[in-house]
């Protein structure tokens, strides 16, 4: 199953979600994760966590992240909390990981270099 969200637009977010065949959630993200895109994005990261058993977000493909962006993982790190699924961060660049690490989401959410190790840890 994969829903495209989004604008195909550069400089906008384009979301996928897909589910694994395990039925772990894959939200993959593309362009820049900012207040423009957020309450979308909070809409499918809060979707996954309440249907999957974890959730995994790619951000290979993101260059720029904002507070808003934040706000949107620790909302949805907090319903994942409650529902008792996990929640876990991949491949971000090195720009967005700075901001995770300054903010302090990398302590509150797991964070792997690769989708494939978000997967299997």
């Amino acid at each position: 199953m994969a829903d495209i969200e989004g604008a195909a637009v550069p400089e906008r977010l384009l979301i996928t979600r897909t589910t694994t065949g395990d039925g772990v959630g894959l939200v993959i993200l593309a362009g820049e994760v900012d207040l423009d895109g957020s309450s979308q994005l909070r809409d499918v990261l809060l979707a996954s966590v309440e249907s999957a058993p974890g959730t995994v977000v790619d951000f290979g493909e993101v260059g720029f992240l904002d507070s808003s962006g934040i706000n949107v993982l620790i909302s949805a790190h907090r319903a994942a909390e409650s529902r008792g699924v996990w929640l876990r961060l991949a491949a971000p660049r090195d720009a967005v990981e700075r901001v995770l690490r300054l903010v302090g989401v990398d302590t509150l959410i797991p964070c792997y270099p690769s989708v494939e190790r978000a997967l299997t840890d």
